[in-house]
């Protein structure tokens, strides 16, 4: 077995030391090539993570398997040159989430051939999720911490057998390693508004999903794999909203975090990060999160690049014969004409939902950048501004962050490497938080 150099993490985290590791949580082009580059430029290695609905067997809502997905980031990899020997992916939420309308025994042969897919295409880190509820489950029960225990050892048992085999025709391939439980909303964000309090893990609870999910895994003869379990699932109460977020409270916290010391293999992962300031992430690794999921608060810095670009084309262009963009008018156009990844998700006047759709913190116009009239708005806002070029005056106005940067030589006044330089003030955020350059 090769190990895991992300098992790293956990031994530098028992030894004191405030280093953790944050994880880039998406699909989108931009956020990950800009990750990458500041990776590149940092010294530091990169997480990217797939959730089970972005891509599965099936190739979820982006067309992509995993396998897919793999090799879309390693083309990025290579064209920013990354040392792939620093990348890590991972696979988040993979058990019946999707399938969760089928009865167990279906929905958990799909979640099987999901893990199938996510270990036999080399992902290294892995997050099993049986949290959630499947046809033939009672309604008016909770799971018990053993039935989603069981049911994660189940495709531990897969993920294992899976890798082994992977080692016939890699000899060099890296053992997974496990993230289990879940404390958070389902991927993608929670139904509604996010007002209604955040709950911190109860200590009852986390040592309760820790004791259960090593039983199974042990019943099912799995100790090998349980020493690869680096990560547990916790909310210590933190929650991205419309307009804000819920900020890390390290008192409310303090027993929840002062828990993980009895675990010597085990660092909390911690979801929903996004929106947290430098100081409070910092703070949480600090703690004991040695994982910071990060995924809207990527793509929204991304959008709030999109989005300054294209007014400074509408001032540029305004009265002349040169069609525009009409970037954002067409991506709400987009989310008018297919409401299922933003309606239920939103609430409020008609205003209300016109700004939500584009400026929710919850970031739901992600799941619009890949359509077709999108993509090609995009196109034709990037090929207006390069033919144009940008004035430093608007870029002053509108990307003051970036214009400082271009004046001083250290960015490029491009249109492209403005959005990913946004997108590099969020990752900032995070690796000030991390230093996670110790890693490798």
């Amino acid at each position: 077995m090769n190990d895991n150099p992300l098992k790293e993490l956990v031994k530098l985290q028992k030894q004191g030391k405030s280093v953790g590791i944050y994880s880039v949580c998406s699909a989108n082009g931009y956020v990950i090539e800009a990750a990458l580059k500041r990776g590149l430029s940092d010294g530091s290695c990169v997480l990217i993570e797939s959730t089970a609905n972005q891509c599965d067997q099936n190739g979820g809502y982006t067309g992509m398997k995993p396998l897919d997905f793999k090799n879309f980031v390693l083309d990025v990899a290579a064209k920013v040159g990354f040392d792939t020997k620093k990348l890590f992916l991972g696979g988040d939420h993979l058990g019946p989430l999707t399938f969760a309308g089928k009865n167990e025994s279906e929905a958990m042969a799909d979640a099987e051939e999901l893990i199938r897919h996510y270990v036999g295409a080399g992902f290294t880190k892995i997050h099993i999720d049986t949290s959630m509820k499947v046809a033939d489950d009672d309604a008016n029960t909770c799971l018990s911490d053993e039935i989603i225990a069981r049911r994660g050892a189940r495709l531990a048992r897969v993920a294992e057998d899976t890798y082994h085999k992977l080692l016939e025709s890699d000899p060099h391939a890296i053992a997974p390693v496990y993230i289990v439980g879940s404390e958070v909303p389902i991927p993608g964000g929670a139904v509604g508004s996010a007002e209604q309090g955040v709950q911190v893990t109860r200590v009852e609870d986390f040592k309760n999903t820790v004791r259960a999910f090593e039983a199974a895994f042990r019943q099912e003869g799995l100790d090998e794999a349980w020493n690869n379990v680096i990560g547990v699932v916790v909310q210590p109460g933190v929650e991205e909203k419309d307009s804000g977020c819920t900020e890390y409270d390290r008192a409310k916290a303090r027993e929840l975090m002062a828990s993980i010391s009895d675990f010597p293999n085990l660092v909390f992962e911690g979801h929903s990060t996004d929106y947290q300031t430098k100081i409070k992430l910092r703070e949480l690794v600090e703690d004991g999160v040695g994982i910071l999921k990060v995924g809207p608060g990527l793509t929204f810095a991304m959008r709030e690049g999109l989005f300054a670009l294209a007014r400074i084309e509408e001032e540029m262009l305004y009265g002349t014969a040169v069609a525009p963009s009409r970037l954002i008018e067409i991506l709400d156009e987009a989310m008018l004409s297919d409401g299922k990844y933003w309606r239920k998700h939103y609430r409020g006047t008609d205003l209300e939902l016109r700004l939500k759709r584009k400026y929710s913190f919850s970031d739901r116009c992600r799941y619009y950048m890949r359509t077709p009239a999108v993509e090609a708005a995009k196109e034709r806002l990037i090929e207006n501004l390069r033919t144009l070029g940008i004035p430093l005056n608007l870029l002053s106005q509108f990307m003051p962050i970036q214009y400082t940067k271009v004046r001083e030589g250290v960015l490029e006044n491009d249109p492209v490497a403005l959005i990913e330089d946004r997108i590099m003030n969020t990752i900032d955020e995070y690796l000030h938080a991390t230093h996670q350059r110790e890693l490798l």
